[in-house]
């Protein structure tokens, strides 16, 4: 019997390497490594700047307080997420408006979300599960459908003039939608480096944003250092120069900056992205192929219509026809047989926290049956044909007795 993991980060020996001449360098803080990361990342999204932090929750809320999202607005939230999605929008104080799934599907109803934008909404989050980005050209028609609406209250939504995007890429670094990377596909757009991630630095996360010609992205950046660096005016790399300990504190801020050692792992996975996401795609054929009989319904990572190329983050499926009980009792099974799968996600309304505020199950039924026979199963850059050939061996042998 063989025993297949979830998800293993992909790291070799270059990333070891890159870690212990960092460690070496004698600067392990954020620094040149996190500074080059940052550079890479623009070149390879085409956006404009951007911004490396300790997480993608970190990304999402200091964001949103960038923007000025405050108690008494609103932000739409799917609720088919993971919770980091709807905890950043708490954090700052507003309120997540959740959407419901569209009917047989993992993303948002893109129909019903004109009717929730109001006079109170500040900012949209959508979520590329799986690694599929969204479709955003319905959700900026939903935007401009409804730009009369917008309320501006701070500057940099004075610019926008209407409900902002920000997009939650925590699955889809590297994916593409009409030719147009994620990363460029929203105004901003925040990523993780979680250990999971199809790009990890262990931990970390960043947010990047296209250009706005009347916006300027040296200020910007300037602002987003200050907000997440305890509203210090010099970081640690600059006070290091001769003479030039003294600095400001301009507001009593947040601490969540990315470090060098995380950086210099991020550097070496960004040269070597191109061969991992190859890597899935070519598992992602395989499970399609391998399946295809087997009573599930897949997520489809690739669209020639919509020049759609998924990252290849995550292979959810549903098992037609089938409920919880069914789908938890074929993850025991599969355990049993020493693979490990999962499911992505349980709707933030069936969460105690999301209860507790008043969200009910019963008003997003799609979310529900989606989630209700969802299974996800071991996919990453390092699982091997063999292994690949016994998950879905596994699977069609728990589908049978289960």
């Amino acid at each position: 019997m063989m025993n297949i993991p979830f998800s293993p980060p992909d790291i070799g020996e270059e990333e070891i390497n890159a870690v212990a001449e960092t460690m070496r360098s004698g600067w392990i803080t954020t620094g040149p490594k996190t500074k080059k990361f940052e550079q890479m990342i623009t070149r390879y999204c085409m956006t404009d700047r951007t911004v490396c932090l300790d997480s993608c929750t970190a990304a999402l809320e200091s964001t949103l307080r960038m923007l000025g999202v405050k108690a008494g607005d609103e932000v739409i939230v799917p609720a088919y997420t993971y919770t980091a999605t709807a905890s950043a929008v708490c954090h700052v104080g507003a309120k997540p408006v959740m959407i419901d799934c569209m009917k047989n599907s993992i993303q948002m109803d893109y129909d019903r979300l004109p009717s929730l934008i109001t006079t109170r909404t500040k900012v949209i989050i959508p979520v590329d599960v799986g690694g599929v980005p969204c479709d955003y050209d319905r959700i900026y028609d939903a935007v401009f459908a409804k730009q009369s609406l917008f309320i501006p209250a701070s500057p940099l939504q004075e610019v926008f003039g209407r409900v902002i995007v920000l997009a939650d890429a925590a699955h889809s670094f590297g994916a593409k939608r009409n030719i147009v990377k994620a990363g460029a596909l929203a105004d901003f757009t925040a990523f993780s480096f979680h250990a999971v991630k199809n790009l990890t630095t262990a931990e970390g996360g960043a947010v990047t944003w296209v250009r706005h010609e009347d916006i300027n992205s040296d200020e910007l950046y300037r602002q987003f250092m200050l907000l997440t660096l305890h509203g210090q005016t010099k970081d640690a790399l600059s006070k290091t120069r001769g003479g030039s300990w003294e600095y400001d504190i301009v507001g009593p801020y947040f601490k969540c900056n990315m470090t060098d050692i995380a950086a210099s792992i991020g550097i070496v996975q960004l040269q070597r992205l191109p061969a991992m996401l190859t890597r899935r795609r070519k598992l992602i054929e395989f499970y399609n192929r391998e399946l295809a009989d087997a009573g599930l319904s897949m997520l489809q990572h690739y669209s020639e219509k919509d020049k759609l190329i998924s990252s290849g983050h995550l292979y959810i499926t549903k098992i037609m026809w089938q409920d919880e009980e069914y789908r938890n009792a074929v993850i025991e099974k599969l355990a049993s047989y020493g693979v490990a799968a999962n499911v992505h996600y349980k709707p933030l309304p069936m969460m105690t926290a999301y209860k507790r505020m008043g969200y009910d199950i019963n008003d997003f039924p799609n979310a529900y049956e989606m989630y209700k026979n969802e299974l996800t199963l071991p996919l990453y850059s390092t699982l091997t044909d063999e292994q690949a050939q016994y998950v879905a061996d596994s699977l069609k042998r728990a589908l049978q007795v289960v």
